[in-house]
Parts: structure tokens; C-alpha cells; sequence
């Protein structure tokens, strides 16, 4: 068995981001941008106003102040003129500041008659006047590779940038095995469960950038399990569940290898997720995962998102930790990382007593795998331990 860093440092080797193409800016949110991206334009492109109040020049402001409104100065249509001595412009927020203006008195602090005002208190030294390129000039640069957000997405656009250069989304084929498994919806036999960590590994994987593609259930025979790796074609990464472990009937690995696949390492020193396998099948990366649903959904958190990022351009690294003090005390590991159910509230971390690998009603109630190094001594209320979101 090898470590979990090892595992992931033989599925990196196993990753060549995938190519690149060009979306419009509209549909590049959670896109991984591959290439920089320069500002074309200024922004704010001229001194605007930071509050609707009245234009004038900086060394006429004082209380008790009168000055004559001479236009007015809006978003979108400013003021084509100068503001000389003793005068004034009305002016909006995000408005042109007019040539000859170097300070903007809220209009809470002016009384107005007609077209005269005056200045009735105290304006301050804040001239509410954001100059030009205050949020950035021409050539600002958004490097890449970088996970798009709403607020990149919103810099982009004032960026003036249109469309965006990302990588590929990683199409992902994940096959199920087993006969005792149906699809929700369907009538389970008396011997036969429902497949569930199917449907959890595809929105986990979606949800960070992949598109994945459910293909039917592979019985336990291998002309079964073959027909079904055929329908994987084209996939940049398949994923089986189930099958790989040891017993009579998982023969994932068997077909595969007939099929193949060069496999990398089999068996992670983890738990859950001892049985876990790797490995090159043609053009696609191939991921066998365990078949308990809660040992295949750690290993999609733990092993898969990296994998995923790492295709779609972004630095291989394993999921960056966090860490809590505990609400409780908990016992000693034993000899493999374990990663434990548990759950962060208030700052502390709750790690629940049931940790059995088949208990997704537990998983569901889980908002962090806790980890805990081989051998780790018993831990006391209070103990900072490290944990993944999830």
C-alpha cells in the first residue's frame, strides 16, 4: 500500500491538462481561465463624482459659502464646460467631474434657492471626487490559470473583455458495477440496493468544472464490464465504482488491464478507501474507486477534485486543510490516515461517533472529513485537528 500523498502524486503524473477554447464572458463563471487577461480601457475612465451633491472649486469651500448653478453633470451625460469662481454644477454619483471642479459638497450640507446655493455646515476634507484609473488603468493584468468567480467575471467585464480563453471542462464517465445494484426509481429485487454514490460523485465533480456522464450499471460478469468501458469512449477520465476490491466477483481491474489499462498503484494506506486503484486506459485517465458509498464519495473529495483541477490547468496540490479545536474528545487512530465524518459549528468540530463506510445518512450531516495521521494518540476537547471542507 502507498501513502495518500503518494497516491496523489502517481495520479498528477497521470495528468496533461486538457486544450482550450474560447467562451463568451457570460458563460465563463467556474471556467478555469488559461490565458491572461489585459485591460483594454481605464476604469474609471474620467474623475467621477462619489456622491450626488454640487461641483465647485476646492479653495472657494467654506461655510456660509454661495455659489450659482451654472448645468448639470449625470451618469452618462456630463457637463461640457468649466466651472469658474463662484460657481457651481449639479453632479450624481458615477457622474464626469466637470473641467475647473475639485470638490463635490453633498447635497446634504447645501441649501439651495433656485439656482443659488450655500453651504449650510461644515463639508469636511473629503472632496468625493474618485479619480481616473482608481480601480485600475489600461494594461492591468488578471493572470491565469485561475478559477473564475462572479467578482473575476464582473472585473472582466469592466475590463472590457468580451470573451475569455479557458481550458476544456474534463469529460468524466463514471460506471457503477455490481448485480445488486438499480437505479433510483426503479424496484430493487429482494437481494438488490439502490446505486446512490453515483449520483453524489457526479455533483461533486460538476460542481467543480467536469461534465459527467452516468453510464449503465455494469453487472458482475466481464462481457458486462467491457461493453460498458466501450461506452466510456471519448471520456478524459473514467471512474468506476465498485470491483476493485479482492473478492470473486471484482473484476474491474481484471477487465481493464485485458483492455489495456497500465495501471499505477493499487491500495491507498487510508481509511475509508483502502481499495482504491489508477492508472492510464489509451487517451483516459482511469480512477477505480470502492464501492461503499461513503468510501467512494471520501476518495472523490480527497483523490478526484485535485485530478479534476489538475485537467483542467490549474496547479496539482491536494485540497488545502483547515483546522478546528474539538467540541469532544475522540480515541486514538489506528495504523492508516482515517478520514472522519464531522461536523464544524461555531468553530469547533463535532466528529461522530459512527463511522461506518456504508452510512450515508451520516455523510449527509458531515460538513468536514476530519484527518488523523497514522497511530495519532487519542486527541482532548480543545485539540486543534486538521480537516477538509466538504
Amino acid at each position: 500500500m502507498i501513502t495518500v500523498s503518494e497516491a496523489l502524486e502517481h495520479l498528477f503524473s497521470l495528468v496533461t491538462p486538457l486544450g482550450t477554447e474560447t467562451v463568451p464572458l457570460a458563460q465563463a463563471v467556474g471556467r478555469v481561465m488559461a490565458e491572461d487577461a489585459t485591460a483594454v480601457r481605464t476604469q474609471p475612465p474620467f474623475a467621477g463624482s462619489a456622491m450626488d451633491g454640487y461641483g465647485v472649486r476646492a479653495d472657494e469651500v467654506a461655510v456660509g459659502a454661495k455659489f450659482k448653478i451654472i448645468g448639470e453633470s449625470a451618469a452618462g451625460r456630463g457637463f461640457d464646460g468649466f466651472v469658474g469662481p463662484g460657481e457651481a454644477v449639479r453632479i450624481f454619483t458615477g457622474a464626469p467631474v466637470p473641467e475647473g471642479v475639485d470638490f463635490v459638497v453633498i447635497q446634504e450640507d447645501v441649501d439651495r434657492f433656485v439656482n443659488t446655493i450655500t453651504i449650510e455646515r461644515d463639508p469636511g476634507d473629503n472632496a468625493n471626487i474618485r479619480p481616473a484609473g482608481n480601480d485600475f488603468a489600461a494594461g492591468f493584468t488578471l493572470t491565469a490559470p485561475r478559477t473564475l468567480s462572479p467578482n473575476e467575471v464582473a472585473l472582466l467585464a469592466a475590463m472590457n473583455i468580451p470573451e475569455v480563453t479557458v481550458y476544456r471542462r474534463p469529460d468524466i464517465a463514471l460506471i457503477s458495477t455490481g448485480d445488486e445494484l438499480v437505479m433510483p426509481g426503479d424496484t430493487p429485487g429482494p437481494d438488490q440496493i439502490i446505486v446512490s454514490n453515483t449520483f453524489g460523485l457526479k455533483a461533486l465533480f460538476d460542481r467543480a468544472g467536469a461534465v459527467t456522464r452516468i453510464l449503465p450499471i455494469a453487472k458482475d460478469d466481464p462481457a458486462s464490464v467491457e461493453t460498458v468501458f466501450e461506452l466510456a469512449e471519448g471520456a478524459d477520465l473514467v471512474i468506476t465504482i465498485g470491483g476493485a476490491s479482492v473478492g470473486d466477483y471484482d473484476i474491474v481491474g481484471q477487465v481493464a488491464q485485458e483492455l489495456g489499462m497500465q495501471q499505477s498503484f493499487y491500495k491507498v494506506k487510508m481509511r475509508p478507501g483502502k481499495p482504491l486503484m489508477a492508472g492510464r486506459m489509451g487517451e483516459a485517465l482511469m480512477i477505480g474507486l470502492p464501492g461503499n458509498p461513503v468510501s467512494a464519495m471520501v476518495c472523490g473529495n480527497v483523490f478526484v477534485l485535485p485530478v479534476v483541477d489538475a485537467l483542467q490547468g490549474l496547479p496539482p496540490a491536494a485540497r488545502p486543510r483547515q483546522s478546528a479545536p474539538l467540541a469532544a474528545a475522540i480515541p486514538s487512530n489506528g495504523p492508516r490516515e482515517h478520514y472522519m465524518r464531522g461536523r464544524v459549528e461555531n468553530g469547533r468540530m463535532t466528529v461522530f461517533e459512527r463511522q461506518d463506510s456504508s452510512l450515508l445518512s451520516v455523510l449527509a450531516e458531515a460538513n468536514a472529513l476530519v484527518i488523523r495521521p497514522p497511530e495519532d494518540g487519542a486527541r482532548q476537547t480543545g485539540d486543534l485537528v486538521e480537516y477538509l471542507p466538504i
